[in-house]
């Protein structure tokens, strides 16, 4: 992290649904009768979204209402404040790399900022809002409204993923900025399609942002928030965590290994699509490459070849076909060919050591 000038520390909650398993000490998820646990990562990524790794996890089971309806317990909403405090000790340790903590409408908590502010903010934030608060001064004005009365700055377009029965689409919004005391900025969808609620997105950030080109990097960073759904995609999916068989929540949070697993099949993923001619043994073992092009029955090279190759050979022994139009292979199919790799390479390695090859 330390050679990056800027890291984003991304940070969301994900549920595991664990039910129909007899796992001691689980708890309820949205709804009460779910069975499962909550899990609560920082993920770094570089502004170009490379994937650097996971920089920990809050991994906890929720305690049923009581007859009241109330939860006991400490409130969750905690995790994003101590979450912010992680990121804020971390960001001393590295002088030279601009953290930034990024999160979504769950994180838009007063306590959050007051408690940024009072550390001297050591790591930038920048949030989405969910309320819109009321501003000082008696007026009746509001943070979003307050937003809309300037003038645009301009305009931006991206792509928006798919997601939660959402398919993914090209949105053109309108820029607005203007600093209060909670530093915002607000995005307004253009021409969104029929049928379809515009977005309206208002990001807070402690940072000013007074110029076209900073407010779009800072919804540019906003954006690579993506990247942890990608990570909670991979442990799902493709590591399948939700059918571990463990007996306890104990059990479960030791096998949670797999998020360094999870940040792996990311950055193998990402590094393959944006530097496909990168040297294979930067990020895979000789001995894993290798045997891709063994159960791909293909010549194996006397030289390292390039990433995005043996990631498609990988690929295919996940069940990725390799067809025109099947574009490149997703984290899923990486994984499952992963696994197989590893049994042929865990062999040449063995054949190697045992004969001295």
């Amino acid at each position: 992290m330390a050679a990056h000038p800027v890291v984003l520390c991304l940070q969301d909650t994900t549920e595991l649904d664990f039910n129909g398993q007899t796992i001691k000490g689980l708890g309820p998820l949205s709804y009460e009768a779910q069975r499962g646990m909550y899990l609560h990562p920082t993920y770094a990524v570089t502004p170009e979204r490379e994937p650097l790794g996971v920089l920990d996890a809050w991994m906890w089971a929720r305690e049923p209402k009581d007859a009241d309806g109330h939860r006991p317990g400490a409130p969750e909403s905690l995790r994003w404040k101590e979450g912010y405090e992680r990121v804020a000790d971390l960001a001393r340790e590295l002088p030279d790399t601009r953290l930034v903590y990024v999160a979504d409408r769950e994180a838009d908590i007063l306590d959050l900022m007051v408690r940024a502010r009072d550390l001297g903010t050591p790591a930038d934030w920048l949030l989405r809002a969910k309320h819109n608060r009321a501003l000082p001064g008696g007026e009746g004005k509001t943070l979003w409204g307050s937003v809309l009365e300037t003038e645009p700055l301009g305009e931006v377009r991206f792509t928006l993923p798919s997601g939660r029965g959402r398919a993914a689409r090209e949105v053109r919004q309108e820029l607005y900025a203007r600093r209060v005391r909670l530093s915002d900025r607000c995005q307004d969808h253009l021409e969104a399609p029929k049928g379809i609620k515009p977005i309206e997105w208002c990001l807070l950030t402690n940072r000013a942002a007074e110029t076209l080109e900073t407010v779009v990097e800072l919804i540019e960073w906003y954006l690579a928030r993506w990247e942890i759904e990608l990570l909670f995609l991979v442990l799902k999916e493709g590591c399948r965590v939700e059918v571990l068989q463990l007996g306890t929540v104990e059990r479960l949070e030791r096998a949670f290994v797999f998020l360094v697993v999870g940040w792996r099949i990311a950055r193998l993923t990402r590094l393959g699509r944006t530097v496909p001619d990168l040297d294979a043994l930067l990020l895979l073992e000789p001995e894993e490459w290798q045997a891709a092009y063994i159960l791909a029955k293909k010549p194996v090279p006397k030289q390292p070849p390039r990433l995005n190759e043996v990631l498609r050979l990988i690929a295919r022994q996940g069940g990725f076909l390799g067809r025109k139009g099947d574009g490149e292979p997703g984290v899923k199919t990486i994984w499952l060919g992963l696994q197989r790799i590893r049994d042929v390479a865990a062999g040449i390695k063995y054949a190697r050591e045992s004969h001295d090859l």
